[in-house]
């Protein structure tokens, strides 16, 4: 099985490493081939998502799907929320069976909450982290707007810099937390995992 995942350039480099190793646990010996594409700042939407998406089905050598991980809040009025993102991919690849949307709700930085002490540390701050489902974070102060927040509160002198800290946050955390608080991140990965024949998260 190989999967094409269409993700920001930043996401990249810093999720990948931490995905693959949740993967590797639920699939042993049913590892896809995971090939990553990754854009400058954000997906691309309307006919050039049609066309990207189509290229990787049918040029050699084909994908057998292809995933599309977006940020809900782009900087842009273009989502309102998860499932209209989702579905305004849909239409913009225009229904098809090997493409599958994915969002990241309301940015990727989401899905680094659940590991708060962790950017305390890395922050040298105590500044208390945001109440409610990681996800439910809201528009007007993102995830990624509360963690650079604490890093320029802190005594690490130094602002929030996506693949530098992320990185640095994911690498000594298990994947696996933020998979459980965060419905729209296990909605992703068990879509690799189904792919791939194997048991679906509960």
């Amino acid at each position: 099985m190989k999967i094409t995942i269409l993700v920001e350039g930043e996401t990249e480099r810093v999720f990948l490493p931490s995905l693959r190793d949740v993967l590797s646990r639920h699939l042993a010996r049913k590892m896809p081939s995971l090939s990553v594409r990754p854009f400058d700042g954000r997906i691309p939407k309307g006919d050039r998502l049609r066309r990207i998406v189509e290229d990787l089905l049918t040029k050699r050598p084909p994908s057998d799907a292809v995933i599309a991980l977006t940020d809900v809040y782009t900087g842009t009025s273009d989502f309102t929320d998860a499932a209209d993102a989702k579905a305004k991919m849909r239409e913009w690849v225009g229904g098809n069976e090997r493409f599958y949307p994915h969002v990241a709700h309301h940015d990727f930085e989401a899905w680094l909450l659940p590991y708060w002490p962790t950017v305390q540390k890395l922050a040298k701050h105590n500044m208390r982290g945001p109440s409610g489902p990681p996800e439910q974070v809201n528009h007007n102060r993102p995830p990624a707007t509360r963690i650079k927040e604490i890093f320029e509160r802190g005594k690490c002198r130094d602002s929030y810099v996506k693949p530098r800290d992320a990185l640095r946050i994911l690498k000594d955390n298990d994947l696996s937390v933020s998979i459980e608080a965060c419905p729209e991140l296990k909605a992703f990965v068990n879509t690799i995992i189904r792919l791939s024949g194997g048991e679906i998260l509960p």
